[in-house]
């Protein structure tokens, strides 16, 4: 079947998986998925989304930020817009679902949707964020930040592995800088965002469920910590007199997955750097992320404030220093009640009669959204839980019912909207 189909016959679960195949072809790398932000790969992965949104009958557009766009209109023009999306980019070394599965899915709920759209008493958008991993610059959401109206422009000085700054890497891509901020939706435009995401863990599959739906995507904090000592010759320095930061990073370590674990949020120290690094000498430093989440910012800080009081403890038992650069925050984002209540539906209309409700320790797009417009999400299973690594996979009778989850979730929401009370004019 070809993977450019737009009529009603390329909307289903088989068709999806094309797709996202399709996307695979577009990677930095002939044996490996990377696709990162503002790169060829990326506009050629735009351009793709590009010619599947117009086959399905919508009006597109890339905004001032490289994300991708299509619209339909409801029964009047120029209705506010429930917005269906995720992202493209990915990490180095990729699956081929995380975030491209819910672009994908969005476009084809479109699809099964043609002809009754223009019931609907709002616009359907299609959203393909540009940046969600932030796998090139270090700083993740760039995209929907953008749409949400929170760029900083603190951020143009960001580099990426060849000092390419992020200012740079717009007008190569052909962007301005200068408007960025034309990609900042307005609340009063926008009903509510809907985004589908393969779970990113190992719940739905235990349960034997298809789908779940997300109660609130976790807030979470993100640390460079390195741990100072003193290098010293390894052979002739005794211990007594040794201030090894490695062994004191060892500790911090060690106290990060021991805390983690008796928490109710999730600790991770994913990157660890020693300095001067011979073999023969005593490391004199010791420099390693941190990243810590919870369901609610209370439980993240908490959990941040025990980490950190033992990490001191451990460094000035041994006589060393521990700096602390805190390189991202990003607050805990729950779903919005009634939007949730029309996902679940969409699960219920399946014939799951119990759904699962999950807080996601991931991060989202949904959570910069959440800035701008009430949002859900919807979680199809994955096999063992497994993403950001190609091994990666989905069956295709979960997505199948995530297709249809989701168009009965947008059908859901057109009955929520309507049962609203209308507000007089002035």
């Amino acid at each position: 079947m070809s993977t450019d189909a737009g009529t009603g016959a390329g909307t289903g679960a088989a068709e999806v998986l094309a797709r996202c195949a399709r996307l695979d072809t577009f990677s930095a790398h002939p044996r490996h998925l990377e696709r990162t932000h503002l790169t060829p790969e990326h506009a050629q992965a735009n351009a793709q989304v590009a010619r599947w949104l117009e086959r399905a009958g919508l009006e597109t557009w890339q905004d001032a930020a490289g994300n991708q766009w299509g619209r339909v209109e409801g029964r009047t023009p120029g209705l506010p817009a429930l917005v269906l999306g995720s992202h493209l980019d990915t990490v180095p070394d990729a699956g081929s679902f995380d975030g491209m599965l819910g672009v994908v899915m969005a476009i084809a709920v479109v699809e099964r949707l043609r002809g009754r759209v223009g019931d609907l008493p709002f616009a359907l958008e299609v959203v393909a964020f540009s940046d969600e991993e932030g796998a090139r610059f270090g700083k993740a959401l760039l995209g929907s930040q953008a749409v949400a109206g929170t760029w900083d422009d603190d951020w143009w000085e960001l580099r990426d592995r060849t000092g390419t700054t992020l200012h740079q890497a717009f007008t190569a891509f052909g962007l301005d800088p200068r408007r960025v901020g034309e990609a900042a939706r307005r609340p009063e435009d926008l009903v509510g965002y809907l985004e589908a995401h393969i779970e990113q863990g190992p719940h739905l599959e235990a349960a034997d469920a298809s789908l779940g739906y997300v109660t609130t995507i976790a807030g979470a904090r993100r640390f460079r910590l390195a741990v100072v000592g003193e290098a010293r010759h390894a052979g002739g320095t005794p211990y007594s007199r040794r201030h090894d930061a490695l062994t004191g990073a060892s500790e911090a370590i060690l106290a990060v997955e021991r805390l983690g674990r008796a928490s109710q949020g999730v600790a991770t120290v994913g990157r660890i750097e020693v300095t001067p690094g011979a073999v023969n000498v005593v490391p004199g430093r010791a420099d390693f992320s941190l990243d810590v989440r919870a369901a609610t910012d209370a439980s993240r800080d908490a959990l941040w404030e025990a980490i950190h009081a033992e990490i001191v403890a451990a460094c000035d038992a041994r006589d060393l220093r521990l700096e602390v650069v805190e390189t991202h925050t990003a607050p805990a984002a729950p779903c919005a009640a009634w939007l949730q209540a029309a996902v679940v539906d969409g699960i219920r209309a399946t014939g799951d009669h119990d759904p699962m409700g999950l807080w996601s320790p991931a991060g989202h797009d949904a959570m910069a959204m959440a800035a701008v417009a009430d949002i859900a999400m919807l979680f199809v299973r994955c096999h063992d839980g497994i993403s950001h690594h190609p091994d990666e996979a989905v069956r295709e009778i979960d997505v199948a019912r995530g297709l249809d989850a989701l168009e009965h979730a947008v059908l859901a929401v057109r009955t929520a909207v309507e049962a609203r009370p209308s507000v007089p004019a002035s």
